[in-house]
C-alpha cells in the first residue's frame, strides 16, 4: 500500500536523508559549524546529535579549509562524512583543499583511493542576506574535475539526491538553494521515482520552447511557463539536477523537441554553467534550432545589498521576455 501524500519542506527532507544516512551506514558522519547542538544555522541537522551522539554528529570550529580537509582524512580512513559549509560564500577558504586534493585522489591513486564525502553548501539568493551569504559558486566546482555538483530544486527530490550523494564513492558538492528551505511540496520520501546523479527531469512539458534550469530558478521558470501559456506558448522545463555529469542525453532530447532553448540560473552569465548549456546544445542541437539560445542570469557584478538584491535575480518577467524572444524568430 502507498504511503499517504504528505506536505514536506526541503529542510525536513534533508534532515531526514541525513537521519536516514546515519541510521543506516554508521560509517555515515555529520560535521560542520552549529550542526550539532543548534542543528545548524537553517536547521537542517536538527535533532540528529541528540539521536546520533557527538562522536557522530560534531561541531567543529569556524575554518572551512579545516572542515574540508578533517572531511578528506576522515574519508581516507574509511568514514563517509557529510560536511556543511554554513554559507555558500565561506566556503571559498577550503577551495584549495577541495581543488587540489579532494577532487583528486582517484585520479592521482591510478583508481585505487575514493574519497566519499559530501559537502553541503547552502548557496544563492532570495533570502534577503548579508554580503557573502547569497553566493552563487557552482562553476568553481563544475569546472574541476572529479567532484559531482548536483543541486535540487524540491523537497523531495533533494531527499534523493543527498542519500545518492552521501553513498556516493566519490566527492559530491551539494548545493542547497536557501530559498526553497521553507517551500513545501506534496509527495513521499520512499524511494520511488528516485533519479540518480546524472539524470535530469522534465518537470513541465511543452512543445514551443524549453527552459533549462537547476536549484531555486525552476520554481520562477515554472511560474514564467503558466504565464507563457496563458499566452499561448506552452514552454518545457528541464530541471538538470546534476550540474557534474549533465544529462546531455535529456537536454538534447528536450530542444530537438521544441527547437527553442532559454537557460536560466542566479549567477552571472559570464563562463557560468549557462555557457557550457548553451555549448553544448549548439554541438548537439544546431539542425534543431530555430532561433539563438539565451541566457537569462544574475548580473557580472558583485550580489548586491539585499534592498536591491530583486533587481540583480531573474524574475519571471525577464524570463517570460527571453521566451517571447526566442519563439518570435
Amino acid at each position: 500500500m502507498a504511503a499517504p501524500m504528505a506536505e514536506i519542506t526541503m529542510v525536513k527532507a534533508l534532515n531526514q536523508a541525513l537521519r536516514d544516512s546515519l541510521a543506516d551506514d554508521p560509517r555515515s558522519l555529520v560535521l560542520g559549524e552549529d550542526v550539532g547542538r543548534l542543528g545548524g544555522v537553517f536547521r537542517v541537522t536538527d535533532g540528529l546529535q541528540a539521536e546520533f551522539g557527538t562522536e557522530r554528529v560534531f561541531d567543529t570550529p569556524l575554518a572551512e579549509a579545516a572542515i574540508a580537509g578533517v572531511s578528506l582524512g576522515l574519508a581516507l580512513a574509511g568514514w563517509h562524512p557529510v560536511a556543511e559549509m554554513q554559507f555558500d560564500g565561506f566556503s571559498y577558504p577550503a577551495l584549495d583543499q577541495v581543488i587540489s586534493h579532494i577532487a583528486k585522489y582517484r585520479y592521482r591513486s591510478r583508481g585505487r583511493q575514493s574519497a566519499p564525502l559530501v559537502i553541503r553548501i547552502p548557496f544563492a539568493g532570495g533570502i534577503g542576506a548579508a554580503e557573502h551569504h547569497s553566493e552563487s559558486p557552482e562553476t568553481y566546482y563544475a569546472h574541476t574535475a572529479g567532484l559531482k555538483v548536483v543541486a535540487p530544486s524540491g523537497a523531495v527530490d533533494a531527499y534523493h539526491l543527498l542519500r545518492a550523494s552521501i553513498a556516493d564513492p566519490d566527492p559530491v558538492i551539494f548545493l542547497e538553494p536557501k530559498s526553497r528551505y521553507w517551500a513545501k511540496e506534496e509527495g513521499t520520501l520512499d524511494g520511488n521515482g528516485a533519479l540518480p546523479i546524472g539524470r535530469a527531469r522534465v518537470v513541465r512539458e511543452g512543445a514551443d520552447c524549453t527552459v533549462v534550469t537547476y536549484g531555486a530558478m525552476v520554481a520562477k521558470s515554472l511560474a514564467a511557463a503558466d504565464v507563457a501559456s496563458e499566452q499561448g506558448t506552452e514552454v518545457e522545463v528541464l530541471d538538470l539536477r546534476s550540474l557534474v555529469p549533465m544529462d546531455l542525453e535529456a537536454l538534447a532530447s528536450s530542444v530537438r523537441k521544441t527547437g527553442r532553448a532559454v537557460v536560466v540560473h542566479e549567477a552571472p552569465m559570464t563562463l557560468g554553467v549557462g555557457a557550457e548549456v548553451v555549448a553544448r546544445i549548439v554541438e548537439d542541437c544546431f539542425d534543431y534550432l530555430e532561433a539563438p539560445v539565451l541566457r537569462v542570469t544574475g548580473y557580472d557584478t558583485p550580489y548586491p545589498p539585499a534592498t536591491i538584491e530583486r533587481h540583480y535575480l531573474p524574475g519571471i518577467e525577464r524570463i517570460l521576455a527571453a521566451i517571447d524572444r526566442v519563439v518570435g524568430y
